[in-house]
C-alpha cells in the first residue's frame, strides 16, 4: 500500500467510524427511551439488557453501515477537494479511478462483512426481539406461553405424511399431542401414530414417541396391527423421517425472519407449493444475497459526487448523493414488494436496485474521470 492510499484511508476512516458509531448510539438512545422504563420496572440486570441489545446489533449494523459509509465518503472527499488535495493528486499523474481504488476495496470489504451478518444473524434479530423483550419484562414462562402454537397442521407432501400437533413452542425439539397419518402415493392411509409427546434427537435424526400407539391399515381401511406403548418408560424410536421440528414449524414463520439456509431448506421441502405462496421466500432469499452489496454501490455513487472543485459543487454533490441514496431505498422497497407479490421474478426484485444505481454510479465515475460536467436535467427558461 502506497503513502497516498494510506493518507486517503486515514482521512476516510475517522469520519466513517464517527458516523457509524454515531448512528448506533442514536439508535440505542431512542430504543432505551422506549424500553428503558420496562427494564427498570422488571428489575432487569445489566447482563440481560446487554444480551438483548447484542442480539439486535447485527440488524442495526446492516442498516447503519451504508448510511455511515455515504456520509463519510462525502465528508472526507469534499474536504480534500476544498483544500485542493484531490487536484494535487491528479496533477501528480494519478487518475480519479486510481485515487478512489482504496475506497472501492473498502466497499467490497464492508459488503462481505454485511453478507456474513445477513447470512444468519441479522434475519434472526427481528424475529427474537419481541420474545427476548418479553422474557425480560414478563419472565421466561409468560414469554414461552406467547410463543406457543396450538392446533397446528403440517403436510409433508414428499413423504405423504400429515402431522397434527396439539401444542409446541418455536425452536423446541418437543411436540405435545401428536397425531401422524401415513399415506401411500394413492392417498390410502397405511398407518397412524398417536403420541402424547414426540421429541426429535438432532444428533441421530431420530424421533422418540412416548405414551401412545400405532395402528396399521390394509388397502380396504381395516386395522391389521396395533402397537401400544403407554408405560412411563415405554417409547418408540422412529428413524428415516425427513421432518424436523423446524421444518414442521417453518410454514408458521415469516420469510423476513428466516436466514439464507432456512429459506433454502424451506424452498427445497415445499417446492410443490403454489408459486405465489413461495414468492416471498424466494424474494427474501435472493434479497439476503443482494442487500450487502449496496455498500459497494454507495461507494460508486458517493465517491465521484464527493470530488468537487467549488463550494457550490460540494452542496450539489451532497444533495445529489443523499437524493440518490433515498431513491435507492425507495426502489429497493418497491421491487421487494413486487417480488413478494409475484409480480416480477425474485432475482429481478433483489438485484434491480443494485444494478440500476450501480450503473448510475459508473456513469458518474466516468464523467468525473474524464473531467466532464455531470449531466443536468431541467427545463430551459424562455427568454
Amino acid at each position: 500500500m502506497r503513502i497516498l492510499d494510506r493518507y486517503l484511508l486515514r482521512n476516510f476512516i475517522e469520519p466513517f467510524l464517527m458516523c457509524f458509531f454515531g448512528f448506533i448510539a442514536i439508535w440505542l438512545i431512542f430504543d432505551l427511551s422506549d424500553n428503558g422504563q420496562d427494564f427498570i420496572e422488571a428489575h432487569a440486570s445489566l447482563k440481560q439488557v446487554t444480551k438483548f441489545y447484542l442480539t439486535q446489533l447485527p440488524q442495526i449494523i446492516l442498516i447503519s453501515l451504508p448510511v455511515g459509509l455515504l456520509l463519510a465518503l462525502l465528508f472526507s472527499l469534499s474536504r480534500m477537494s476544498r483544500s485542493n488535495e484531490i487536484i494535487s493528486m491528479l496533477t501528480a499523474g494519478r487518475s480519479v479511478v486510481r485515487i478512489l481504488t482504496p475506497l472501492f476495496i473498502v466497499g467490497i470489504i464492508l459488503s462481505v462483512v454485511l453478507l456474513a451478518l445477513n447470512y444468519e444473524l441479522a434475519p434472526h434479530a427481528e424475529g427474537v426481539k419481541k420474545v427476548a423483550l418479553e422474557q425480560i419484562t414478563k419472565g421466561e414462562k409468560k414469554a414461552g406461553e406467547r410463543d406457543t402454537v396450538e392446533g397446528y397442521l403440517f403436510r409433508d407432501r414428499q413423504n405423504h405424511r400429515t402431522w397434527f400437533v396439539q401444542k409446541f413452542r418455536a425452536n423446541s425439539p418437543e411436540l405435545v399431542g401428536v397425531h401422524i397419518t401415513q399415506q401411500d402415493e394413492h392417498g390410502t392411509i397405511t398407518r397412524k401414530w398417536y403420541s402424547a409427546r414426540a421429541t426429535f434427537n438432532a444428533k441421530n435424526k431420530k424421533w422418540i414417541l412416548t405414551r401412545g400407539m400405532s395402528v396399521d391399515f390394509d388397502k380396504e381401511g381395516n386395522i391389521t396391527d396395533t402397537d401400544t406403548f403407554t408405560g412411563p418408560v415405554d417409547y418408540r424410536d422412529v428413524t428415516g423421517w425427513t421432518e424436523t421440528p423446524w421444518r414442521i414449524a417453518s410454514s408458521h414463520l415469516e420469510p423476513q425472519n428466516l436466514s439464507i439456509p432456512e429459506l433454502d431448506q424451506y424452498l427445497h421441502f415445499n417446492d410443490d407449493f403454489p408459486e405465489e405462496f413461495l414468492a416471498p421466500y424466494r424474494t427474501y432469499r435472493d434479497y439476503r444475497w443482494a442487500l450487502p452489496w449496496s455498500c459497494l454501490v454507495v461507494v460508486f455513487i458517493a465517491a465521484p459526487l464527493g470530488i468537487v472543485f467549488s463550494r457550490r459543487g460540494v452542496l450539489a454533490g451532497v444533495a445529489s448523493s443523499i437524493f440518490i441514496f433515498f431513491g435507492m431505498i425507495f426502489i429497493t422497497n418497491l421491487c421487494l414488494a413486487l417480488g413478494k407479490g409475484d409480480r416480477i421474478p425474485a432475482v429481478a426484485a433483489a438485484w434491480i436496485p443494485n444494478a440500476f444505481f450501480g450503473a448510475i454510479g459508473l456513469v458518474l465515475l466516468f464523467f468525473r474521470a474524464t473531467n466532464r460536467d455531470f449531466p443536468r436535467f431541467g427545463f430551459k427558461r424562455r427568454k
